[in-house]
């Protein structure tokens, strides 16, 4: 009898394998959850969709922070430049009333960058005539701001007497008039 409790029976055989496939499981399962291989095509492909979601999440959180860098600077860059526009808006002023009714000094200049575009853009046989019957102050401030290849240009098309006139005015010495000299 002694020797039928020792002897192994099915039974016990059966729920050992059992025991053994169980914890085989358990371990399996247990290296999936700490990270270890995928066992399934299943796994392997949720992982993988995982990845690709953090990496577009992780390059539009860069390209956002980029953007917004972009836009802190681009605030910065207009808040100066408003304020340097206010800062040469309030000289312009103090000159102006300084000046009294001079009004050459706090005259806006955004008429004359306009001419000065309109005559760069004309060809210079047709614009240097035209120049040339301009008061000698507008030609003198319009001149200013055009390119020196484009006032060379216009000056080369003028008269001698209006190219001498508009020179004068550049140099910022007086014009003395032509008639004046000619006291026939």
């Amino acid at each position: 009898m002694i020797r039928a409790l020792t002897k192994p029976t099915r039974l016990m055989l059966g729920v050992a394998a059992a025991a053994a496939v169980a914890n085989a499981i358990a371990f399996a399962a247990s290296a999936d959850i700490a990270g270890g291989a995928p066992t399934s095509r299943l796994g392997a492909s949720l992982q993988d969709s995982a990845a690709r979601r953090d990496s577009t999440s992780a390059a539009e959180k860069r390209r956002l922070e980029m953007r917004e860098q972009a836009v802190k600077a681009s605030e910065a860059r207009l808040a100066g430049q408003v304020r340097q526009q206010q800062e040469q808006q309030a000289a312009a002023a103090k000159a102006g009333a300084q000046g009294g009714a001079g009004g050459g000094a706090g005259a806006p200049s955004v008429p004359y960058d306009n001419l000065a575009r309109i005559y760069q853009t004309m060809k210079p046989n047709r614009a240097g005539p035209i120049f040339e019957k301009l008061d000698i102050e507008v030609q003198r401030e319009v001149a200013t701001r055009m390119r020196e290849r484009a006032t060379a240009q216009i000056m080369a098309n003028m008269s001698p007497q209006g190219a001498v006139a508009l020179s004068m005015a550049l140099a910022g010495r007086k014009v003395v008039p032509a008639v004046a000299k000619a006291g026939k």
